[in-house]
């Protein structure tokens, strides 16, 4: 049965604001304070989904998380109506508020990791939602995305959304992220790589760690994912990013390599030992494909330094099939203005040598501000055909849904937001209005605490 990669991405939040909350994400902390226009970031998403729709690719959407958390603020201790603990909070604890307000949710690349049914035992696609652990703004984040994942995979026949792992700060898991699979076409059994910043238990021989930023995937979560999704070992590779690169702001692997299909592009220090890496990826590539070849573009430091890939997010592109044997980059324009990026992804693209024969540049700048690019805002899904018929029809991108979730943008967002505005009680009334309207847009009932807590 034909298998396709449905790109679903995240639709920005009516809070998107930019509070620099994200320690270790330098875009997150160097634009902290500024105002937002959340109106701007949601189309500029949309826009960014359109695309791929035309390009003839399968593209479909995730809603965004209920903000501010009402019901997170009561749990420290808040109460009265909703309107009495935003005005207590902003008085007495206004971080905790702001943390309550982000819409980092947008950035679905972190919601979970997925194993498609062509690579599991029980022939199901496996979903584990991240705990997310690292940061209090994201670590809200899990019920939400679990309930949000079990509305769309619902049919259980053919998925299976399990619990986030449990664990504290040392078991940290941040999703899809750093995850990658690598297959000859979507319809093939993939390889599997993970990519791991620390371990949740010491081992034997002590491993390098960042001494700036810490990080925040541990091996160890992979590995219990690994089995819950019934993964055959063959198909399992595990690797550390490089401390260095965490320390230059790479908190996640997407920030610092990105694959598609048979094709990885990679920097060359991207990960602990990296050419060994890299050796052991394309022995067990072929191995599990008979002989195959998997293409690892390397990218050099002296070309791209580590300061300008985390400036343009030259890595945290995506790379999508547009035709057999074809595939384009989806890149920020932040790559296009850095010079050094630009040059060396047209000489790419100009090469011939490679699939990669087409470059197209997005304006994402709101996003960008915050640390997330055209990876980030997208949960890369494979799914066969029976799959995608057992999805909410609504969830799925075509003209129409687009045209509706433009003027739904327009009707509900702000074009201007600062941290002084998310004490306001309008705010929260006009996100739920507008959150209550896109679930019956998509399909997906009931599944916000707002509208189960009036079930």
């Amino acid at each position: 049965m034909n298998a396709f990669e449905v790109n679903f991405d995240g639709l920005v939040g009516p809070t998107h604001n930019y509070a620099g909350l994200s320690h270790g994400n330098v875009a997150s902390m160097s634009h902290g304070g500024l105002a937002s226009n959340p109106r701007a970031a949601a189309l500029q998403g949309l826009a960014k989904m359109k695309f791929l729709a035309d390009l003839g690719l399968k593209q479909a959407v995730l809603p965004p998380h209920e903000r501010p958390a009402v019901d997170v603020l009561r749990s420290f201790g808040f109460a009265g109506q909703d309107t009495r603990v935003l005005a207590a909070a902003a008085k007495h604890a206004p971080k905790l508020l702001v943390g309550c307000s982000s819409a980092s949710a947008m950035w679905v690349a972190n919601a979970a990791t997925v194993t498609p049914a062509r690579d599991s035992r029980d022939g199901r696609t496996h979903f584990t939602p991240a705990n997310l652990v690292s940061k209090f703004h994201r670590s809200i984040e899990p019920p939400q995305t679990t309930r949000t994942l079990r509305a769309i995979f619902r049919n259980e026949r053919h998925f299976a959304v399990h619990e986030p792992l449990r664990g504290g700060q040392s078991w940290g898991d941040e999703g899809a992220a750093n995850h990658t699979r690598f297959s000859p076409t979507h319809r093939h059994t993939g390889l599997h790589f993970f990519v791991h910043g620390h371990r949740a238990f010491a081992a034997n021989k002590p491993a390098p760690t960042p001494k700036k930023f810490a990080s925040r995937q541990a091996l160890e979560s992979f590995e219990a994912i690994a089995r819950r999704h019934q993964l055959k070992e063959l198909a399992i590779i595990h690797a550390q990013q490089n401390p260095a690169a965490i320390d230059a702001g790479v908190f996640h692997n997407d920030v610092i390599s990105v694959g598609n299909e048979n094709v990885f592009l990679y920097h060359e220090h991207a990960f602990v030992r990296t050419p060994a890496v890299i050796a052991e990826l394309r022995r067990r590539y072929a191995t599990l494909h008979r002989g195959k070849e998997l293409l690892a573009l390397r990218v050099p430091a002296r070309r791209v330094p580590l300061t300008d890939a985390v400036r343009s997010y030259l890595f945290n592109s995506q790379i999508v099939t547009v035709a057999p044997g074809r595939m384009a980059l989806i890149a920020p324009s932040d790559c296009r203005d850095n010079r050094r990026v630009r040059d060396f992804v047209h000489e790419l693209i100009e090469r011939g040598d490679t699939p990669l024969q087409q470059v197209h540049y997005f304006d994402l700048r709101q996003s960008m501000r915050n640390g997330g690019g055209p990876a980030c805002l997208r949960l890369r899904v494979v799914l066969n055909e029976r799959e995608i018929a057992a999805l909410p029809p609504g969830v799925l991108l075509d003209d129409r849904l687009y045209a509706r979730l433009v003027a739904w943008v327009k009707k509900h967002y702000r074009e201007k937001l600062t941290q002084r505005d998310l004490a306001d009680p309008a705010l929260l009334r006009e996100s739920r209005r507008a959150l209550d309207e896109l679930t019956q847009i998509l399909g997906l009932g009931s599944i916000y605490p707002f509208q189960l807590a009036g079930a």
